[in-house]
């Protein structure tokens, strides 16, 4: 069905079909001009994140309905990152000529799946039509108890830094599905089966590229044991990055050891296979959604009971700046060289 067939309302209308509110604070959700939102006693928590086509992801090996289900990830994994809950999600979209209704279908279908699962209610957006190829704007709206807003801000020295998960596997995967395009597009367009890629191995690397999950279970252990961050971020851009982020809004220094760095077996095999330092590709590699933490001293010994996380270093004095320790003893500043924006 051609979009044009919907109109903008009606393919509003559509995409947005049986959405019904979840939670208390949504009391309006779509069908007016605004959403009306309630949140007695609580701290509201607003992000936004913009996926471009060509810049954040690439249709030749995405699909849309994992394209969809990231995006709402990408946007939970702030709001967790502040140790709050997602709640609502506006979600505005521009496509291009060559998109089609069941096309968006897909595309919703990633969204929902991944609001249902969070329960987090689709309370509005916007469409139009784009000459630049596919567009997603959300914003995601959460909530937390005034006492528990983490900040990045907030490190103190002989803090420990704590990373969940693992480190550098969705570079990876972005790593193999380029060099497959570049194998599928250097193909003649009869050679159908030589172009079909061989991903065997590599299954946990492309699932962390195209499908990555928010770290809201990390959030709920640590609520769990008692334990408040200090200071926190996910890792959207690297992990240097990331720790430079804390230790400039926290007035410190860190120390981490790359012997302490978490990786994937997959991720080493891949970096070997593709001539690449592994920890170069887990300090810099980006979007893998994990979560970056510092907690007390006093907490050591709790957060080492922590399921799927990692004490990787501690905070310093400003003055001793942000530093790596090497498998053998050598120290190298921590330099960000992630993705930039521009």
């Amino acid at each position: 069905m051609q979009i044009s067939e919907l109109g903008e309302f009606g393919l509003i209308d559509h995409l947005t079909h049986g959405i019904t509110p979840q939670n208390a604070s949504t009391k309006l959700g779509v069908g007016d001009d605004c959403a009306v939102l309630s949140y007695p006693d609580r701290r509201v928590l607003v992000t936004s994140d913009m996926l471009m086509e060509g810049i954040h992801f690439d249709l030749v090996y995405t699909p849309l309905k994992h394209l969809g289900y990231k995006a709402a990830q990408v946007n939970f994994s702030d709001i967790y990152a502040m140790n709050g809950t997602p709640r609502q999600l506006v979600v505005s979209i521009a496509v291009g000529k060559r998109f089609q209704v069941e096309h968006l279908e897909d595309l919703y279908a990633g969204l929902r799946l991944a609001c249902e699962e969070r329960g987090v209610d689709i309370v509005g957006g916007d469409t139009c039509s784009s000459m630049t190829g596919l567009a997603i704007s959300i914003t995601c709206i959460g909530d937390a108890a005034p006492e528990d807003v983490v900040l990045r801000s907030g490190a103190q020295l002989n803090d420990l830094v704590c990373v969940s998960g693992n480190l550098g596997a969705a570079y990876m995967g972005l790593q193999l599905m380029e060099r497959e395009k570049r194998v599928f597009e250097s193909r003649p367009a009869t050679d159908v089966e030589a172009a079909q890629p061989d991903f065997a191995g590599h299954e946990y690397l492309l699932e962390r590229l195209l499908k990555p999950e928010a770290r809201y279970d990390i959030v709920e252990q640590l609520r769990e044991a008692g334990i408040r961050p200090t200071a926190m971020m996910d890792v959207s851009d690297g992990l240097s990055s990331e720790l430079l982020h804390i230790c400039k809004a926290s007035g410190c220094g860190c120390r981490v050891y790359e012997e302490r760095i978490p990786l994937d077996y997959q991720t080493a095999l891949c970096a070997e296979e593709f001539n690449m330092n592994v920890t170069t590709c887990a300090l810099n590699g980006g979007e893998d959604y994990e979560l970056l933490f510092t907690v007390p001293l006093t907490d050591h010994d709790r957060v080492a009971q922590l399921k799927d996380v990692k004490v990787i270093g501690a905070i310093t004095k400003p003055e001793l700046g942000s530093v790596l320790v090497t498998r053998d003893g050598q120290e190298f500043p921590l330099k960000a060289q992630g993705f930039t924006a521009f």
